[in-house]
């Protein structure tokens, strides 16, 4: 499964600038929303742009890939007074692709004018929930900042903060020179909370990006881009130490587009591990995908959950809690009670008797093969048989001076009277 995250949309439907342009006045808001949910029922891309959308994302499919992410790139902040999200209407004039997974992904270009604030709010989560995916494209060190710092940790569902999270971060990389520099505390912390970094192959092999890009200052068309590409993804595989990449297309014309294996040996020759390189287009955006869905929800819970009773487990349920019931009223215990005690009165001497000669039966029998056992490892170990004639033979040499001791007092004794007498 190899995974595109970023298939620009450049093209506009029909009527959506006219749309765009609302007044902004004080109270007004609800109604600017409402005009903006009857646009986007109104408009409709044409023939000719369904085409060429038709036919970049067969070759996309052609070529290996799976899940396709649809990028819609804005500047500078999202206002949900004039935004439309052209994805939901382009979705459903596509053909159905079985075997393709279709993502919404938006994109925003962050300038100097950004730095007070680019709309990723609390306020704006119900706009914002339609898209599966959300991108930063800092041009400056302040903006590089807060996408690092701020916008990378989890969302007000989680955390009760008041900022949303962005699950991409994409850097400038074919610009003459970075406009900052990256620092590793920085990047090390937007992999740590999650986000990732895009490395777009496009300006690897000298293609044309989109225009948005070049007129909000996030990349450059020309001789040198393709040389600043290379510079400037070094320096990202240098700090993220080949850790946290996504590798993405970025292709507008379907002449620079490449398959994922050869985009995996584009991504090696900058110092990245083979193993790294192929990850970067198949197990990292997978995990990326799913950390965003999740980090939707409240504490990663996807749904809602349900508790599932196998067949006839509610009706032997019913039947032991009326048995229970029945058996925990006073009537019952008494009943109990009297059954006990008729039980105890029914047993005769005679039954008492013949339980207490079968117990001493058992006794005897058991002292008995105890000593039998005890015999029979006697006789069977020659060497416990020998350390017991031993000790036989010194009892014995133990009571011969005893025995010969007792005969001279006697003798005395016997002479001692005979002399007296």
């Amino acid at each position: 499964m190899f995974f595109d995250l970023n298939v620009p949309i450049s093209l506009s439907p029909i009527g959506s600038q006219g749309q765009n342009q609302n007044p902004s006045k004080k109270g007004k808001a609800k109604q600017n929303q409402s005009q903006n949910t009857n646009a986007t029922c109104t408009l409709q891309f044409t023939a000719a742009q369904l085409s060429a959308i038709e036919t970049h994302l067969d070759l996309l499919v052609h070529l290996g890939y799976t899940v396709l992410a649809l990028n819609q790139t804005i500047h500078k902040k999202i206002d949900p007074k004039t935004h439309i999200n052209i994805l939901d209407i382009l979705l459903r004039q596509l053909k159905p692709r079985p075997g393709v997974v279709f993502l919404k992904r938006l994109s925003v270009i962050l300038d100097e004018d950004s730095e007070k604030g680019f709309g990723l709010t609390s306020s704006s989560t119900q706009l914002l929930s339609s898209y599966d995916l959300l991108g930063l494209i800092p041009t400056t060190s302040t903006t590089l900042s807060q996408a690092c710092l701020t916008h990378t940790l989890p969302s007000s569902s989680a955390t009760g903060s008041s900022v949303l999270t962005a699950n991409i971060i994409s850097l400038p990389l074919t610009l003459n020179r970075m406009p900052f520099h990256l620092k590793h505390t920085l990047i090390r912390t937007a992999l740590r909370s999650g986000a990732v970094f895009e490395i777009p192959y496009v300006g690897a092999i000298g293609g044309s990006s989109e225009e948005i890009l070049v007129d909000g200052g996030a990349a450059e068309i020309g001789a040198n881009a393709k040389r600043n590409w290379w510079a400037g993804a070094r320096e990202v595989v240098r700090v993220t130490k080949g850790k946290g990449i996504v590798v993405s297309g970025g292709v507008v014309k379907g002449e620079d587009l490449r398959g994922p294996k050869d985009v995996g040996n584009l991504i090696s020759l900058l110092g990245v591990a083979q193993d790294a390189a192929h990850a970067a287009s198949t197990s990292v955006p997978k995990s990326l995908v799913l950390r965003a869905q999740t980090r939707k929800t409240y504490r990663a819970v996807l749904s809602e959950p349900r508790i599932v009773l196998p067949e006839g487990y509610a009706a032997a349920a019913s039947e032991s809690t009326v048995t229970n019931a029945v058996s925990s009223t006073p009537e019952a215990s008494s009943a109990n009670g009297q059954a006990a005690a008729s039980n105890t009165s029914s047993a005769t001497p005679g039954t008492t008797a013949l339980k207490k000669r079968s117990r001493e039966d058992d006794g005897d029998d058991g002292e008995a093969g105890t000593v039998h056992a005890a015999k029979s490892n006697t006789q069977k170990d020659p060497k416990n048989q020998r350390l017991q004639g031993q000790k036989e033979k010194g009892q014995g040499q133990g009571q011969e001076p005893s025995q010969g001791q007792e005969g001279k007092r006697k003798k005395k004794k016997r002479k001692g009277n005979h002399e007296e007498q």
